[in-house]
């Protein structure tokens, strides 16, 4: 039985649309769970949507809506998102869906039943960006560190809380025992620090509100966001509603190997989350995948998260302009997943032409238009030559077990350089350097050989960049008559030549005998921002 690997992200609140932000996460997420995919792992990818909050049953008063039929509507318009960046979740929830409700219900019964919940008064700021409660550790000059621009508000309410500090000792234990728990080691010693200083019990429900889940042993009561949405996780995999035994879906797939979350919600998934499960019984996950943020420029010039008002960029939008990978190479390319990143369509520009339009493009027309030109796209022969040429002096196993590396730890930037540096850029300069199109008139076979070893260059690069580039990688790999099947290739067998049919043909899409560019040219006057 294949291994399993179990990915997820974060939730987005949809009260809005989807910003590059939410499209950054979801990349990354998908080029681990396409790579684990291509490695043989029965995979399960988890995304979707936080609706149990007061700021989206706000947003759909303002419009004037039933709070279900916006949610819903707005969950199209992020599956929408996600599909035309080819994210290829097995799944999307929603948290407004009976199977959620059920699950929450189930979960907050079993932490009430242990003795981990208990009643009070309460009375503190509450930050609604956050939809938390905010202590005086928590702000900056009296603001939300995440909201600074917003109003915190002063509510007395008689809640529910988890009793979170009698967990400090066992998160403690947890992170030494477990290093790779959380990720990047940076984001590891910021919850380290945070929990080492102790930590307060939370409320986790809220009164008199019309739109959640309601508390299952107080009627008068809602389960409050965190309390709520982090459950998804297990909800979405079965919890409450197909978790019965051996076979069931939630024994399937339960625990998950990667949460892919935001460095802004580290002490929710590394705290809170790992403590509510505690406090349940429920197995935790195998590690906390933190992300950076990527960086905008606001009308004053500051760099600043994406998401905020005024400086969000439209992934559909991009979508539209350019097509779903480049969107997927440059975010990737340009913004390290582990850290910040900065993001201008300038950029953006000078990125893809300069690595997809010039360089793996251009390897692949040059490349399939010699083969047409010079021998009518047929490379007679071609399984008795071992291309081995082109990447003399390169150790291309060693080469490829470093992008697996990368990609394994999330390092999906250096994992791109690396491809580039070692398979693309060999390719262009074995070119530069055999000059086919003159073998062509002096050396036909000398030529037949060098683009055997092109033909395998380009098999090379569409297998690393198959998680990166999915629709570009396809093409690629078409382009010849390879023997594996692309749905059947495996990431290693990028490291070692494959045996070519006897005659390697050109398969590639041809328009008026020719190849259509993989990755026209953009003019940045062309562009708007």
């Amino acid at each position: 039985m294949p291994q399993k690997f179990y990915i997820t992200t974060a939730i987005d609140y949809p009260n809005n649309r989807p910003h590059i932000g939410h499209a950054f996460e979801k990349i990354g997420a998908d080029v681990q769970a396409r790579y684990r995919r291509m490695q043989g792992y029965d995979t399960h990818f988890l995304i979707g949507n936080d609706e149990n909050t007061v700021k989206v049953s706000k947003r759909a008063a303002e419009l004037g809506a039933n709070t279900k039929e916006y949610v819903d509507k707005m969950a199209g318009v992020f599956k929408t998102a996600w599909r035309s960046l080819q994210i290829s979740n097995d799944d999307f929830i929603q948290t407004s869906e009976q199977r959620h409700q059920v699950g929450c219900q189930k979960f907050i019964q079993k932490v009430y039943d242990a003795g981990y919940i208990y009643k009070k008064a309460y009375e503190a700021l509450y930050c609604e960006g956050c939809e938390s409660f905010k202590t005086a550790k928590d702000l900056v000059d009296g603001r939300c560190q995440n909201h600074p621009n917003q109003e915190l508000k002063r509510l007395q309410e008689e809640n529910y809380f988890f009793a979170l500090s009698k967990f400090r000792d066992r998160l403690l234990k947890l992170y030494e025992e477990h290093p790779e728990f959380i990720q990047p080691e940076t984001r590891r010693n910021e919850i380290v620090s945070l929990v080492e200083g102790g930590l307060d019990d939370i409320s986790i429900t809220r009164q008199h509100i019309d739109w959640g889940i309601p508390v299952p042993f107080d009627a008068n009561q809602t389960i409050y966001v965190w309390f709520d949405a982090l459950l998804n996780y297990i909800t979405g995999v079965g919890y409450g509603t197909d978790d019965d035994g051996p076979a069931s879906k939630f024994r399937r797939w339960w625990p998950a190997e990667t949460h892919v979350i935001g460095k802004d919600i580290t002490r929710f998934h590394c705290a809170l989350w790992p403590a509510m499960l505690m406090a349940a019984g429920v197995e935790l996950p195998r590690r906390v995948q933190v992300h950076g943020f990527v960086l905008v420029q606001d009308p004053t010039g500051l760099w600043v998260k994406s998401s905020k008002s005024g400086t969000s960029v439209d992934p559909m939008e991009l979508f539209e302009m350019h097509g779903a990978d480049p969107v997927r190479y440059v975010f990737m390319r340009e913004c390290p997943f582990n850290g910040d990143g900065e993001f201008s369509y300038e950029r953006f520009v000078a990125v893809y032409n300069s690595d997809l339009a010039n360089n793996l493009g251009n390897l692949y027309s040059r490349t399939v238009a010699m083969c047409l030109r010079y021998f009518e796209g047929t490379l007679a022969g071609a399984g008795s030559i071992a291309p081995t040429d082109i990447f003399a002096g390169i150790d291309l196993p060693a080469v490829v077990r470093d992008v697996q590396s990368r990609i394994e730890s999330c390092e999906y930037n250096i994992a791109l350089a690396t491809i580039w540096q070692q398979v693309l850029d060999s390719a262009n300069r074995y070119i530069d350097r055999t000059k086919p199109f003159e073998l062509a008139k002096t050396d036909r076979a000398a030529c037949h050989r060098v683009l055997v070893n092109l033909a395998e260059a380009i098999r090379i690069a569409a297998i690393l960049t198959k998680p990166f580039i999915p629709a570009a990688s396809a093409k690629l790999y078409a382009g010849f008559n390879y023997s594996t099947p692309f749905d059947a290739v495996r990431f290693e067998q990028a490291a070692t030549p494959a045996a070519a049919p006897a005659n390697l043909r050109v398969t590639a899409e041809l328009k008026d005998g020719k190849v259509a560019p993989l990755f026209p040219r953009i003019e940045l006057k062309e562009a708007k921002t």
